[in-house]
């Protein structure tokens, strides 16, 4: 045999196993898709994807698709169970909630949700800076502990006065626990941990990313619990960008929350979970749930977590829930829309039935990819009509939906399927007009400082964009 046939030979035995291994894998991962994706359009989706794209295809899903039966999913899950047999929760729905509400408040508390609560205080912060004063000048307070959980934390000078903050907390022999996404702090360096463990606090990162599988599954939520009576939450993380101060978007407006009252059990539960889930320190006793001794205000509030972990998707439950139950308006402050099929008939059955539904977004995008996608979703809406304005001041962050004067949900979950099926969240529902009136007020400012979208211009767009658009949406299994 000839050195040329030789070499025609071997390449031919190369290219026949390559397209047995493209057949197999590829049946392998279709399998997988049918039996792991639910929603049509996502299996179809991801489908295409694994079809057209040999071999990065099925590597895209089970980096990006293979959520739901993922081990440490599982894990999370047991983990959590075991957790709450090991603690106590208080139970029941407060009898106060107005009937208009009394399903939200159940979605809320179906599963494993907590109950909705009453005797809250709760103040709003609307930009970046007031909130951060607030969380440190608590954690200043400290005297027994502090329990941080943020989805990005930067080295930058913000991020380094937390950190110190945390620092001179544990110095002081108050408990710190702080934890961080591992993929949304990727890059924190560890020295920056290792400050807090040598001042003798602890740190740990949520789902490392040394499996690939894991980097999907993140935990989005923003929590800070002070001595079990005080507690913040919201869209704000901890970065200068936060405070107002990004090259690109200068200003940087956000929704964030102070609590106080007994809706900080579920704050603390959904903190404590997480942490035993990542370091498998079950914290417990009294002292971390401490009797207030007095109430604190009128407000009912209901924290609404969750997770990839659980089948029941609670806070996008009682967001279609309560679009489909409004009568008057529903107004929606969110950087990415990408909703599912179930929220999008939901706000497009809400529109064409006469309530007052508004879209607030992004003028500039920080992520092109879910900006597209959402202008791809705008053009249905819009033809329902849905108000959709873009936010020209700065970069809108807010995260929250109001309906009806009477209820709203705040917290780290966009109107995304990222938030609502693939991240872990959470959210506070609260059923209180005069807490209502005061995000409406600001909703109004924030309009007043965006575009509204005609119908007709936005019809008339550039092809070019239309195919964009198109194209990114294909996405939206992932975004």
């Amino acid at each position: 045999m000839s050195f040329t046939q030789f070499v025609g030979a071997f390449w031919q035995d190369i290219a026949g196993w390559l397209a047995l291994a493209y057949v197999v894998l590829t049946l392998g991962t279709l399998g997988a898709v049918l039996h792991l994706k639910r929603e049509p359009m996502s299996a179809i989706a991801w489908a295409l994807t694994v079809i057209l794209l040999p071999f990065l295809g099925p590597g895209l899903f089970f980096v990006f698709g293979y959520q739901n039966i993922h081990r440490r999913l599982m894990r999370q899950k047991w983990q959590r169970k075991a957790y709450k047999q090991l603690t106590t929760r208080t139970d029941g729905t407060s009898a106060d909630v107005p009937p208009q509400c009394d399903v939200l408040a159940r979605l809320g508390h179906h599963g494993d949700g907590f109950p909705v609560t009453g005797g809250n205080a709760v103040t709003l912060y609307h930009d970046g800076t007031t909130a951060f004063d607030a969380m440190l000048a608590a954690i200043a307070r400290a005297e027994h502990h502090v329990h941080a959980q943020f989805f990005i934390c930067r080295s930058d000078e913000t991020g380094r006065r937390f950190v110190d903050a945390l620092c001179a907390c544990a110095q002081r022999k108050v408990q710190v626990r702080f934890l961080v996404d591992s993929v949304g702090s990727f890059y924190l360096p560890s020295r920056v941990l290792r400050q807090l463990r040598q001042a003798g606090g602890q740190a740990a990162g949520f789902l490392p990313i040394f499996n690939p599988l894991r980097v999907n599954l993140r935990n989005h939520r923003k929590l800070l619990v002070v001595d079990g009576h005080t507690g913040f939450t919201g869209g704000l993380n901890i970065g200068t960008e936060y405070l107002g101060k990004h090259p690109k978007f200068g200003y940087w407006r956000d929704t964030h929350f102070r609590i106080e009252g007994p809706a900080i059990e579920g704050l603390q539960h959904t903190f404590l979970e997480d942490w035993y889930f990542t370091t498998g320190e079950a914290v417990k006793g009294t002292e971390y749930f401490p009797p207030l001794g007095y109430t604190p205000g009128k407000t009912l509030a209901q924290v609404v977590a969750s997770g990839p972990d659980e089948d029941f998707k609670a806070i996008r439950e009682t967001y279609v829930a309560a679009i489909l139950r409004a009568r008057e308006r529903v107004w929606i402050a969110s950087p990415y829309f990408v909703p599912d099929a179930g929220l999008r008939d939901a706000l497009l059955l809400a529109a064409r039935s006469g309530v007052d539904v508004r879209l607030l977004g992004l003028f500039r995008p920080d992520k092109w990819l879910p900006f597209l996608a959402a202008r791809y979703y705008w053009t249905d809406m819009l033809a329902a009509g849905v108000k959709v304005y873009q936010y020209t001041r700065g970069m809108m962050h807010s995260k929250f939906v109001l309906v009806d004067n009477q209820w709203a949900s705040v917290g780290s979950a966009n109107t995304d399927n990222r938030s609502l099926l693939l991240n872990f969240e959470c959210n506070c529902q609260f059923f209180d007009a005069g807490l209502v009136k005061q995000l409406e007020a600001a909703y109004l400012t924030d309009l007043g400082q965006s575009v509204r979208l005609d119908r007709e211009v936005y019809a008339n767009r550039p092809l070019i964009g239309r195919l964009a658009e198109n194209a990114c949406r294909l996405f939206s299994p992932v975004l």
